[in-house]
């Protein structure tokens, strides 16, 4: 199976509520070179955090991929959901793209990766993840590669 962790694009400052905060241009230009790494690679679904530029990072994605199937969005990929209950929805021979949030996306490359969460990987606006294994459990994955613009 492969994981792909990608971070949202950098979002305004300020909006209403945190869940609201929409992409910049700036953020919509790195989305669509994080974008570019995708082309070809055989993703079975988009999933993404319910918040505002998470679901913005998302439709880039699947725009510039030509992605047919909706985004599937749920409420255990936002900023402060647990490594752990990621894993717990993770099917084992899926190809997925993962769309959220620092501190969660840090932490779960970390968990995926090693198996705890002491060393969380950097993930700058946009970053991307490439892990690698026969199943999505904790210390049983492979980091592959991160992609920081």
């Amino acid at each position: 199976m492969k994981v792909w962790v990608l971070r949202h694009g950098e979002a305004e400052g300020h909006a209403r509520t945190d869940a609201e905060r929409n992409l910049t241009e700036h953020g919509r230009a790195e989305v669509l070179r994080s974008a570019a790494h995708l082309i070809g690679q055989p993703i079975k679904a988009i999933i993404a955090s319910p918040y505002v530029r998470a679901q913005q990072t998302a439709q880039l994605v699947r725009e510039a991929l030509g992605f047919e199937p909706q985004i599937r969005t749920v409420a255990w990929l936002t900023p402060e959901s647990s490594p752990l209950e990621v894993l717990g929805h993770l099917e084992t021979d899926d190809t997925v793209l993962l769309v959220s949030h620092q501190p969660l996306v840090g932490s779960l490359i970390s968990f995926m990766q090693h198996g705890h969460l002491r060393q969380p990987q950097p993930m700058s606006t946009a970053s991307l993840a490439e892990l690698e294994g026969d199943f999505p459990l904790a210390g049983l994955m492979s980091l592959n590669s991160v992609k920081n613009l």
